[in-house]
């Protein structure tokens, strides 16, 4: 058996798409697997870290809303679907799995000119163009939220790596105080922009975190690889204040926190609702709108506050996340709350609607 993933550009496409790669491999470490990418991408770094085959494709970046540039798409794709198609034949895909962007795009026509199933994964609330039109073309649909619009879709969650799937934040605390040279007892902020650091949420966090460890709350604040790091005055007494460039063990990360300041790409909301941790979502003001639908979900059910980029002050922060961390009994309801909303298991679901989907192939075949 062979699976092709098709989900390269950002880690919100690829990191799904390991996770499936590792619980695929768990089930099977005979099955094949090749990833599809473009040079561009993060997948280029990524996906061999993780051990696995990656193909590169042309990249054609699709428009993210219909736009006259949408009319040179097919003209600009042919090339790249017929470079994806040769490597689905090459390879003998029993199926293609798409995450969505502008690798999975070509990845869905050409697996069906090549005859191959589709299964379709959407993590955002809002669907792409690509994830889309590859719902057109299967019956297996996987989303991340009960709120998808994708017809006919299955609601799984996001599959995540297996450290923070299989996660107590509890048990794993002290270790991970101790890993980033936190206090054992204090309440905790975990601040992070994403893999590379937000400016509005780094100048707000560096301007609030004197006031924050006046009250007795300790920060962990990742900033961006790129970004410069502030300034530190260790003040005896004071709860510590830990500026890194970046978080290589997210694990650990969620483990320390009691409360996380973010914004509200899929994985992240997904992550934070799998390990039960409360965060203030501050979703990003560019694209389509869908990190705040995406962090929706979570607040409703009581596991997260919501604040517009443009909201967010020191102010802010002092009159909504300090009572939050400062009062055991709303941490603990909120954190039963995300807990709640979260899934631990889509990756065994989506391994599950794989099997399906070629199961059901051949039986089409056979019939036929």
């Amino acid at each position: 058996m062979h699976v092709v993933l098709a989900g390269g550009g950002t880690a919100g496409h690829i990191e799904p798409a390991m996770a499936l790669a590792d619980a695929l491999r768990r089930h099977d470490p005979s099955i094949g697997i090749t990833a599809l990418g473009t040079e561009r991408g993060l997948e280029t770094r990524l996906v061999p870290d993780r051990g696995y085959q990656l193909e590169l494709i042309p990249a054609v970046p699709l428009p993210r809303k219909p736009t006259p540039e949408l009319i040179t798409v097919p003209g600009r794709l042919r090339g790249t679907v017929r470079a994806a198609q040769e490597i689905i034949e090459r390879v003998k895909a029993d199926v293609v799995v798409g995450f969505g962007g502008y690798v999975a795009m070509p990845a869905y026509l050409a697996a069906k000119r090549a005859g191959v199933p589709i299964v379709v994964h959407e993590a955002n609330a809002r669907p792409g163009l690509a994830n889309k039109i590859g719902a057109r073309y299967s019956d297996f649909v996987a989303v991340s939220t009960p709120d998808s619009k994708l017809r006919d879709s299955r609601y799984i969650g996001i599959p995540l790596r297996r450290t923070i799937a299989t996660l107590d934040r509890n048990a794993a605390r002290p270790e991970a105080r101790h890993y980033f040279g936190l206090d054992q007892r204090l309440p905790t902020l975990l601040v992070t922009g994403g893999s590379q650091g937000a400016r509005r949420l780094n100048e707000t966090i560096t301007a609030i975190a004197p006031r924050l460890q006046q009250y007795g709350v300790q920060i962990l604040h990742a900033v961006g690889p790129k970004n410069e790091l502030p300034q530190v005055d260790e003040i005896p007494g004071m709860p510590p204040y830990r500026p890194v460039p970046y978080l290589d063990r997210m694990d650990l990360a969620y483990a320390a926190a009691d409360m996380m300041l973010c914004r509200a790409g899929a994985m992240t909301v997904a992550e934070l609702a799998a390990v039960g941790l409360p965060a203030a979502f501050v979703p990003l003001p560019i694209g389509n709108g869908e990190q705040r639908l995406n962090a929706q979900p979570m607040v409703k059910a009581g596991g997260g506050l919501l604040v517009d980029d443009a909201e967010l002050n020191t102010d802010w922060v002092l009159q909504n996340v300090l009572p939050v961390l400062t009062d055991p009994q709303r941490l603990w309801d909120m954190s039963r709350a995300a807990a709640e909303f979260g899934r631990r298991d889509a990756d065994e679901l989506l391994v599950g609607m794989v099997y399906e989907a070629i199961e059901a192939a051949r039986g089409g075949r056979r019939r036929g």
